[in-house]
């Protein structure tokens, strides 16, 4: 099992793009929070496939923390 940070950005035009840091060019897009998801799973498995056929390692963000912090603007 392989574990992945996934960025959501909601867009000012609706919908979300979701991102895959971990897995450069890895990003889609879903009208909803649901459908973004699911377009996320399907994309990362498409790019796991390609890397495999390639014969290229396979990142994952396992042992990655993300957080987010808060700083005042100036």
């Amino acid at each position: 099992m392989l574990t992945y940070n996934v960025q959501l950005r909601k867009e000012e035009e609706g919908g979300y793009t979701a991102i895959v840091p971990a897995l450069p060019g890895c990003i889609t897009y879903g009208e909803t929070v649901d459908e973004a998801i699911a377009m996320v799973k399907e994309a990362v498995e498409l790019y796991i496939d390609e890397l495999t056929d390639r014969g290229e390692p396979i990142p994952d963000d396992t042992h990655t923390l993300e957080l987010s912090i808060h700083v005042e603007a100036v």
